[in-house]
């Protein structure tokens, strides 16, 4: 599933980083909030390629981000990623969206393939 989501940067969480059979991984936490009658703020988590773009983002910033939405299971319990594969700048001028430059539309997701983590995500 791939929607589409525009908000206020909020804030940047704290980037992780580890090991997995497919070597290095690199997590970023974005946490936005949407323009709508009642605002939420929403939590995108970004992998590899996307994290690095993710700091590039300040807060007061406007996005659009285009997200998959995945869930999971771990020890009966179910938990829900928003993953964006595309990032574009809200120009608040003319409000048009403008497309950052990125290496891979698509970045590539561990999985969580680390065998020793005990975490469930």
């Amino acid at each position: 599933m791939s929607l589409d989501i525009i908000g206020k940067v909020v804030q940047l969480g704290q980037r992780q980083t580890g090991q997995g059979k497919n070597g290095t991984w690199v997590k970023q936490d974005l946490i936005i909030e949407t323009e709508e009658q009642f605002p939420k703020k929403v939590c995108l988590t970004c992998w590899g390629d996307k994290a690095e773009e993710a700091t590039n983002f300040k807060p007061g910033e406007q996005i659009k981000a285009s997200i998959n939405v995945e869930s999971r299971e771990y020890n009966g319990r179910w938990y829900t990623d928003l993953k964006p594969w595309r990032f574009d700048r809200i120009n608040s001028a003319d409000n048009q969206s403008a497309p950052l430059p990125s290496s891979e539309a698509y970045p590539a997701d561990p999985s969580f393939e680390s065998e020793g983590d005990d975490l469930p995500f």
